[in-house]
């Protein structure tokens, strides 16, 4: 979906890896998009990723697998990559470069956009405020999303990270509005199987006709993947502020685009940094993270989700922490929830989302207990985990009665609220009904977080719904 037309050379001297190295090249300059013919005319795409002393260092999408020095000639542009936008692209597949591979004809393009968009004029983004419903009570009652946010998914291998994605691709609404509302999902290395997966979830729940996908596989070459994110992004902006979609961009996996870094950067013989990753990390994920948001004055919004599976179940990975230190939160994924048959495993305890509270509950955006009943979950919670270790070391029959009633509602809590079905969709009223019946379990002088007159209205001495 790129445009072409250039300067041609053949004065390749050294193929490396991904990479191509051209020499005697004039007026070459940086991220410029390079056309690259093979001996038997096959044509590749490539970027620059260096230039200097005449020569330039391109790196070729496709590979450079069966590429020849004598027989390989370059085609430098003038000009970054583009992708063709228009809103025909709901409702169809992409592979990583943005080309159709849904069998149907290339859309007609409204207007070509530069891949790496245009920064966000800090004075003109707008604070995210409205909440989306992801019909998943963990998220919705106590880390909110909102519009314009970016809140990644912290996850382990094995997780079902992949389920959470595509459920809340497929639920993902905005309550009480009537505004354009669309998915476009971007799959970073994903499998084959993975990657039907995702296609076909949205495709049988219908959600396929207001979303767009863009799947690069695994058996594709690696350094695709550095721009996949971006081509997915491109569109989205088009649609969140020039069509006034309400966007939400699934990104999965953060990891694998974090290892074609690596790759690249290897490639280049560069200083590595921490675990071999480049030092530029941090600012090429800002790049990419920081598209998301609202602009005054404009209807749509761009909200993010991305996902990375940490290695090692290492929340201190350099990809986690550096991308904790960009986004505006996280939602923690735990391998022993998952151990014990609950989906979502979501370690609620290690997640936070930081725009719920100025973004939604501060200005009564939702149900106007759901601020009190969310921080009186988590000290439930967290004081439940706390006693589990120590019955532990001292046995149950160490504990106080009301010990063993936070006991209980930690079970309950788990088993009943954070656990629900693949295919269930709640509503928030939904989800802050079923945490007031699992708080009243507990007695009323222990509901410390909520306020009297909250608890008058709410509290019920019973569990009016059997677990």
């Amino acid at each position: 979906m790129a445009r072409i037309a250039g300067v041609e050379y053949a004065t390749v001297r050294e193929i490396k890896g991904p990479l191509m190295i051209v020499e005697n090249v004039t007026e070459v300059a940086y991220d410029e998009l390079v056309e690259v013919e093979t001996g038997t005319g096959e044509k590749r795409l490539g970027r620059v990723l260096e230039v200097g002393g005449g020569r330039a260092v391109v790196q070729v999408f496709e590979g450079t697998q069966g590429l020849s020095i004598s027989d390989t000639r370059a085609r430098f542009l003038g000009k970054t990559m583009e992708l063709g936008v228009s809103e025909d692209m709901l409702g169809r597949v992409f592979d990583g470069l943005g080309r159709p591979i849904d069998g149907l004809p290339e859309p007609v393009a409204e207007e070509y956009r530069d891949i790496n968009g245009d920064p966000i004029n800090p004075n003109e983004r707008d604070y995210p405020s409205d909440f989306i419903q992801t019909g998943i009570s963990a998220i919705d009652c106590m880390n909110s999303l909102v519009r314009g946010q970016k809140l990644p998914i912290f996850s382990g291998a094995g997780l079902p990270h992949n389920l959470l994605a595509a459920q809340i691709a497929r639920q993902a609404t905005v309550p009480g509005k009537e505004e354009e509302f669309a998915v476009v999902f971007a799959a970073v290395g994903v499998q084959n199987d993975e990657a039907r997966f995702f296609r076909r979830s949205l495709e049988d729940s219908g959600a396929i006709s207001r979303s767009a996908l863009f799947l690069n596989l695994a058996d594709d070459p690696a350094v695709e993947r550095v721009i996949t994110p971006r081509v997915a992004l491109t569109l989205a902006e088009y649609l969140a502020f020039e069509k006034d979609y309400h966007v939400l961009v699934i990104i999965t996996d953060m990891t694998n685009y974090a290892e074609s870094l690596r790759e690249i950067s290897a490639a280049r013989e560069e200083v590595p940094g921490r675990k071999g990753y480049p030092g530029y990390m941090y600012t090429d994920l800002a790049s990419i993270h920081e598209r998301a948001g609202r602009i005054k004055g404009r209807k749509g919004s761009l909200t993010q989700m991305p996902i990375l599976t940490m290695p090692s179940d290492d929340i201190t990975h350099p990809i986690p922490d550096l991308t904790g230190y960009i986004t505006e939160g996280q939602l923690v994924l735990s391998r022993d929830l998952y151990r014990k048959g609950i989906y979502p495993p979501l370690n609620v305890l290690m997640s936070l989302s930081r725009l719920m509270g100025p973004g939604i509950i501060a200005e009564k955006r939702t149900r106007v207990d759901h601020g009190e009943v969310s921080n009186q979950l988590y000290a439930s919670y967290s004081r439940a985990v706390q006693l589990r270790a120590l019955s532990e070391i001292v046995g149950k029959s160490g504990l106080s009665d009301i010990d063993l009633k936070y006991l209980e509602f930690g079970d309950l809590f788990e088993q009943r609220f954070l656990k629900q079905g693949y295919e269930e969709n709640r509503t928030l009223d939904q989800s802050l009904d079923l945490a007031w019946e699992i708080l009243s379990t507990l007695p009323e002088s222990e509901l410390t977080k909520i306020k009297e007159e909250t608890l008058k209205k709410h509290y019920r001495k019973k569990l009016t719904t059997q677990s």
